[in-house]
């Protein structure tokens, strides 16, 4: 491996991560040296990440639990002994009219995206702290932070979770103990459909740069302006979503590099989400 491996010695638990972002991150701990705890509910899937890994000259080990279910949760604690970094991953969204939510699929996603990490963070942390050091990354996701149609309950669960992690970082970083979330945009995963991540990807702030719909305001008045600034040399005409956007990255991982390979289908702002279920069994996903 040529890259540096700076968290030699470190131990890793990353949940969710037999695909999608869960796995890019694993994979890119056990680049640096870490020795990563692979989580997931399919031992195949697990197994073959856990191989990859060390494949690439790294340490894996796959530590099976369903996240949903109290006992086995504080079995994956059990197994995991004493761990350095915790990755928040796991979990589920549903895209829908608020109207056709159920409360059993309400009740899932809060257990799986909020209770899920509050009670690894509550088993995990303490330890951390005691030792003087750790770190935990929460993975989290733009529709905790903005609204979008079809995300309602999707938003409260990582909305909460963007406020667990403050008041984690309250709680915990007097004592050396760094907590962060991560909030991503659309990602492609393979976990949910190809066009209903293009279809995120086109209510992001940079799409809407990119199609010259931002306002000025002076004063009381409102007006479009083309933004010249952000295309240096560009042909107004040319700013368009297909040609120029915040395309939707790939987990492997994520980079600006990453970003401009990304796809650009025309029109593809146009997707129609509404009817769109996403149930995944083990990555965050699509964020």
């Amino acid at each position: 491996m040529s890259e540096q491996r700076e968290l030699e010695g470190v131990t890793a638990l990353v949940t969710g991560a037999t695909s999608g972002i869960g796995r890019a991150a694993a994979e890119q701990l056990g680049r640096h040296g870490a020795d990563v705890i692979v989580h997931g509910r399919d031992p195949a899937r697990g197994g073959a990440v856990a191989g990859a890994i060390t494949a690439a000259g790294g340490t894996a080990r796959f530590a099976a639990a369903d996240l949903g279910d109290p006992a086995q949760l504080d079995d994956l604690v059990r197994q995991a002994g004493s761990v350095d970094v915790l990755v928040n991953n796991a979990g589920f969204s549903w895209i829908g009219p608020t109207a056709e939510l159920d409360v059993a699929t309400f009740d899932r996603l809060y257990t799986a995206n909020v209770r899920a990490p509050y009670f690894l963070v509550a088993a995990l942390a303490p330890k951390m702290a005691a030792r003087g050091s750790g770190s935990i990354i929460n993975v989290g996701s733009q529709s905790g932070q903005i609204g979008m149609p079809g995300l309602a309950a999707d938003s409260a669960t990582k909305g909460a979770l963007a406020a667990l992690t403050r008041s984690w970082a309250a709680e915990f970083s007097p004592a050396g103990v760094r907590v962060n979330t991560v909030v991503s945009g659309p990602v492609y995963t393979g976990i949910r459909p190809d066009s209903v991540t293009e279809a995120v990807g086109a209510t992001t702030l940079m799409a809407r740069v990119t199609r010259g719909q931002l306002h000025h305001w002076r004063g009381r008045r409102r007006r479009r302006r083309p933004h010249r600034h952000l295309i240096p040399g560009e042909a107004p005409e040319r700013r368009t979503f297909a040609s120029h956007r915040a395309r939707p990255c790939r987990a492997e991982p994520c980079t600006a590099e990453n970003a401009q390979a990304g796809r650009s289908p025309s029109a593809a702002h146009n997707v129609e989400t509404s009817g769109y279920r996403q149930q995944a069994e083990d990555g965050a996903g699509n964020r």
